[in-house]
């Protein structure tokens, strides 16, 4: 009996996210079912909602080529958090005749009950992702309105510059002092 070529994808949105997990889940599922893996695409610090992915975009190309038979992703929102990017990836898939299996979820794309509910978390995810959306909205506009001045902090430190420059410190000097750019040292002695 051949064994099952397959292709693992994962992907993080931030950086401060890893994706061990996720392989190493994927690696164990592949192994424990005899299946082989032929290629791992990672798209790391990359958000779901975008619908190019250097990674995501190559794998689409290799299995146009037709070299994986399988493509097991950790959970669905891995591959994709907007439904009808989703939708499409999984019909390119199927026209290709290569099923996907989500880990998490627990279902297989080569059947139809697996297809779904491939369709029902897909609308599922995209509606999670909008309601962060207009709650980071809400939030930014509450603390607007209570006066919370949002960014980076001002550092202030033209007076410190004059002075340390007054006392004879270089730029560079002055730039490790107050970890400063040049630029904004330069800015402040005009």
């Amino acid at each position: 009996m051949k064994i099952k070529k397959v292709a693992i994808y994962v992907r993080c949105s931030t950086v401060q996210q890893n994706l061990d997990i996720q392989i190493n889940d994927l690696r164990k599922y592949a192994e424990a079912r005899g299946l082989e893996i032929v290629s791992e695409f990672s798209d790391f610090g990359i958000s779901g909602a975008k619908d190019r992915r250097p990674a995501l975009d190559q794998m689409m190309k290799s299995a146009c080529q037709r070299k994986f038979d399988c493509v097991l992703v950790w959970r669905l929102d891995r591959l994709g958090r907007n439904t009808k990017h989703l939708l499409m990836l999984l019909d390119e898939l199927e026209s290709l005749q290569i099923p996907l299996v989500s880990l998490q979820e627990g279902f297989d794309l080569s059947t139809p009950i697996g297809r779904v509910v491939a369709t029902v978390l897909a609308a599922l995810s995209a509606f999670e992702r909008e309601i962060i959306k207009e709650r980071v909205v809400a939030g930014i506009q509450n603390a607007k309105a209570n006066g919370k001045k949002l960014g980076r902090p001002s550092l202030n430190l033209e007076q410190e510059v004059r002075v340390l420059r007054v006392e004879g410190h270089t730029f560079r000097e002055i730039q490790s002092k107050l970890k400063i750019s040049p630029g904004t040292i330069a800015k402040y002695l005009k």
